[in-house]
């Protein structure tokens, strides 16, 4: 009965886990971001200089002192300011945002009447998903902008895990009256006058009911206009002979609102871009496959030849890095197989084993899930790690059984059984719990280090327990099922290896000096070699995706800045056959999450596949690329990944591998030692895309 109880435990275990390991959220990457909480504000005329001294800087002060807060850091563009205020880790980030909305509330009667804006979602650096485009069907760009803004953007920030979706490129629709100056005059009539009419007489109101008979009926004035004439007809001042209408005054007609920023795409023109803002915490692969299909339904009521084209999906990333992890999880599986009966010599005993290796995997999956870890490289990845380590209470344990077996023939199998267990349990839990051990250092990592790292510890300790619990509980168990007396045996290899292990050691006894030395050796060996090894933090993902960063002379305009992208576009298409597609962005997107200036762009490669290459890896790529940038005088050019771009810039404020900051009052001063700072640090060995930012 108790070994029917311990199979029973195990199935349930099995399927506990098995559900978890299906619930597990799935990324690429592990979160890595602090609670953070942004303020976009969008201040429509004013200079980068007017948006720090009258939003910034009164934002800044009554900020100051909110609870919890490790670092707060502002960026002034044109027209747009841009707060970021990050938190201790474990602070809950709804608690962090009120804090942050009752500040901004208190401060807001000080700033700018014309100033709008507020909190950014609730999203991170790696929580942009999905970015696509609206092409074909013949529509014009306001077409496009129209269907993104009101049709598509709608419906997807229903679905579960989305945030928000971010809208670039195209141009927004808008009713414009403009007035003219000698009409206005030769009425009478002033531009507060005319913005008042315009105000009051575009809406709809409510009078009560009226009783007709046995029915109420409902009383509406209408006056919501939906047309130019509808707002030409508005009247401005009441005369009953003439009365003076908006359409007398000034010109109604169809605008756009002001752009900060466009899309363009393979240097023939501009796009119509969407771009799918997760929740901090969603699942991404659920998010990117609820928004496929949710695009895929709509489609179907899009205009004729309307169709979504993504260009960048995150689940590819996904697919890729948890397909590498896999992989190498079934290689480890088949090599620890493979090598269990090579040296057991009993495939009973090995298949005993490797048992261990599925329901370990499964009680991590549920581990993870019960302390909130997502499946993700570092995670799976400690999990590859541990794949060795697993198998070695098991093979402790089933190996003294069989020799126990071996031995003792005639006695009671499940005595035998209890006895070999029972015989190598303190020894097999005192080295796993060694082994722990030594991983505790990462889990008590803090900051960005504690979030890379601790999930590979974490899984690992996880694997590892599971494994001891199952050695001692479930192995015993199958042991006693499955394996025989007299079925042992030593196996072909050990007996080769055997005697040569044992005149190796009795060599090693005798010329202990000689053993000493060599050890003293390759511990100075080894020491020289990593001093003079390069240090990194950690390597860097090829996330299989290209960014290209533009930067041109800070007081170049929208329309010039665009024709610079389309020129690179069709260079680099042209010239690099590996880039398919390039989809630039300059300026600032609708959220402000990318508050950049008119002067930079993001371009977005979309490469060939990878066999069609005529260069070895991405570095090669690259470096064909940068060779095109070399006719493109005045226009700096860095290459980054998606993912790597967000993370430098939430970290630092800036983008790239190293930022050099630079304090001070003087706006000039700040601008020429910056120069030189650039001059110098391009002399590095090692140091490419050097360059300067500024307003």
């Amino acid at each position: 009965s108790q070994r029917l109880f311990i199979l029973g435990a195990a199935f349930a275990l099995a399927v506990a886990g098995a559900v978890a390991g299906l619930r597990l959220p799935i990324d690429a990457f592990p979160e890595i971001a602090p609670t953070q909480v942004k303020i976009i504000l969008k201040a429509p005329g004013m200079t980068p200089e007017e948006v720090e001294a009258r939003v910034v800087v009164p934002l800044e002060m009554e900020l100051l002192g909110i609870p919890r807060q490790t670092v707060m850091r502002a960026k002034a563009k044109y027209a747009i300011a841009d707060i970021t205020i990050d938190f201790e880790d474990g602070t809950d980030v709804y608690w962090a945002r009120q804090q942050v909305s009752e500040r901004l509330a208190a401060v807001g009667d000080s700033l700018p009447g014309t100033v709008e804006g507020g909190l950014a979602p609730i999203s991170t650096a790696l929580s942009e998903l999905y970015m696509f485009t609206l092409e074909g069907g013949d529509l014009s760009l306001e077409e496009r902008r129209s269907i993104l803004d009101w049709v598509i953007r709608p419906s997807l920030r229903t679905l579960p895990g989305v945030a928000d979706v971010n809208a670039l490129g195209g141009r927004a629709r808008t009713f414009e009256v403009v007035p003219d100056e000698a009409a206005m005059v030769a009425a009478g009539i002033g531009i507060p006058e005319l913005r008042a009419a315009l105000e009051a007489n575009n809406r709809n109101d409510g009078a009560g009911r009226i009783n007709d008979g046995e029915e109420a009926l409902v009383v509406r004035s209408l006056g919501a206009t939906e047309t130019t004439d509808d707002i030409a007809a508005l009247v401005v001042r009441g005369d009953a002979e003439a009365p003076v209408r908006v359409g007398d005054v000034a010109d109604v007609r169809i605008g756009a609102l002001t752009r900060y920023g466009s899309v363009t795409m393979d240097g023939e023109g501009e796009a119509v871009e969407g771009i799918v803002v997760a929740l901090r915490g969603a699942d991404a692969r659920a998010v990117v496959s609820g928004v496929q299909e949710r695009l895929a339904m709509l489609e179907q009521s899009f205009p004729d030849g309307l169709r979504v084209v993504p260009f960048y999906d995150r689940s590819d990333l996904i697919e890729r890095a948890v397909g590498t992890v896999s992989e190498a999880l079934l290689i480890a599986v088949a090599l620890v197989v493979a090598i269990l009966v090579l040296f057991l010599g009993n495939l009973r005993a090995a298949l005993v084993v490797t048992l261990i290796l599925p329901f370990s995997a499964l009680l991590t999956f549920l581990l993870m899930q019960t302390v909130g870890l997502s499946a993700n490289l570092m995670s799976l990845g400690g999990l590859a790690i541990a794949i060795g380590m697993i198998v070695d209470g098991a093979i402790v344990v089933t190996e003294n059984t069989v020799e126990r077996l071996n031995e003792r023939g005639g006695e009671n199998r499940l005595h035998t059984v209890y006895r070999a267990a029972s015989e190598v349990a303190m020894p097999t839990a005192a080295g796993t719990l060694i082994i722990c051990l030594v991983f505790v250092p990462l889990i008590t990592l803090q900051g960005l280090e504690g979030k890379l790292f601790a999930p590979v510890a974490l899984t690992i300790v996880f694997a590892l327990g599971g494994a001891m619990l199952l050695a001692m509980t479930l192995i015993p168990v199958l042991a006693a099922f499955t394996l025989r007396p007299g079925k042992g045996g030593e196996a072909f290899i050990m007996r080769i290896l055997g005697p040569a292990f044992e005149w190796t050691l009795a060599r090693a006894l005798k010329l202990p000096v000689i053993v000493y030395a060599i050890a003293a050796a390759g511990v100075v060996l080894a020491g020289l070699s990593y001093a003079g090894a390069g240090k990194i933090f950690m390597p860097t993902m090829n996330e299989g995706a290209v960014v290209m960063q533009l930067a041109s002379l800070p007081s170049i305009n929208l329309d010039q800045s665009q024709a610079d992208d389309l020129r690179v576009e069709a260079a680099l298409i042209e010239r690099v056959p590996e880039v398919e597609h390039v989809i630039a962005r300059v300026g600032s997107d609708e959220l402000g999450l990318d508050p950049m200036s008119l002067n930079e762009s993001d371009a977005f490669l979309q490469l060939a596949p990878r066999e069609d290459w005529r260069g070895p890896d991405t570095d090669w790529l690259v470096g064909e690329m940068r060779a095109v940038m070399e006719d493109f005088p005045g226009i700096e050019s860095s290459f980054t990944q998606p993912i790597e771009m967000r993370v430098s810039e939430m970290l630092t404020g800036s983008r790239g591998d190293l930022a050099i900051k630079i304090f001070g009052t003087d706006a000039d001063a700040l601008a020429r030692i910056a120069g030189e700072i650039e001059t110098v640090v391009a002399g590095v060995d090692g140091a490419t895309d050097v360059f300067t930012t500024s307003n």
